[in-house]
């Protein structure tokens, strides 16, 4: 009977390894939207005027410009505001949210179905030591 109790703990825990891997996986691709959205927003960027342009639009980034978005920069003449607008980063954005919450859940069902598992069989030691002793 303790062999059978020892062989499911050890499928448990590694069926709890697993999920913590996935949460671990998803965390770290919501990392990488989060890091796609910061440079969409914080880093500066060239525009084409043209398909084969050899001298492209310097632009500032998106966060830190002055200038207008997307629904009045073509108007103006400003070929930077129609390159990176809000609504793309923000997209990211919104994406990286489920894969986070989801990496969460995971990662810490996983940690917890581990830590349940190794006090478990701490308690079924520590049994053992008290009936050996006869207590």
């Amino acid at each position: 009977m303790a062999m059978r109790s020892r062989e499911y703990d050890l499928d448990f825990r590694d069926r709890a390894s697993r999920i913590r891997a996935w949460g671990i996986g998803l965390l770290a691709v919501a990392g990488l939207l989060w890091i796609w959205c910061a440079v969409l927003l914080l880093t500066p960027y060239e525009v084409d005027r043209e398909p084969g342009d050899h001298y492209p639009v310097s632009c500032e980034s998106r966060l830190f410009t002055d200038r207008g978005t997307a629904n009045e920069g073509r108007y103006d003449g400003d070929y930077c505001a129609d390159e990176r607008d809000w609504p793309e980063s923000l997209a990211v954005l919104a994406l990286s949210v489920p894969v986070s919450v989801a990496g969460a859940v995971l990662f810490t069902t996983g940690t917890v179905h581990r830590t349940l598992s190794a006090h478990a069989e701490a308690m079924r030691e520590l049994d053992a030591i008290a009936d050996a002793r006869g207590v």
